[in-house]
């Protein structure tokens, strides 16, 4: 099961496991996030090669404009993939 909503802040809250399989129901999300925002991992208990993908993409989106998405509450798993993927590179994990 994979869930995902805005908050009142404009933050996105997932839930679940992120997979190829949630690609749609997820990128209709990320592509209403305007400004910077930050990704609560709170709940997440897996993120796949495609959740990854949505993620640099709305990341690459946010730069453009001078925004960004900071990552905030991740396990420790979720962590270990985003520094395998060098994505901690890119992203704010807070």
């Amino acid at each position: 099961m994979f869930e995902i909503k805005l908050d009142e802040r404009g933050d996105v809250v997932l839930a679940g496991r992120f997979d190829g399989a949630q690609v749609d129901k997820a990128k209709a999300v990320f592509d209403r996030v305007s400004s910077s925002a930050a990704v609560d991992f709170e709940n997440l208990t897996y993120i796949s090669s495609a959740g990854l993908g949505i993620l640099m993409v709305t990341q690459k989106r946010l730069t453009e404009r001078g925004q960004e998405l900071r990552l905030r509450n991740a396990s420790g798993h979720i962590r270990d993939v985003f520094q395998m993927a060098r994505f901690d590179l890119i992203f704010t994990m807070e």
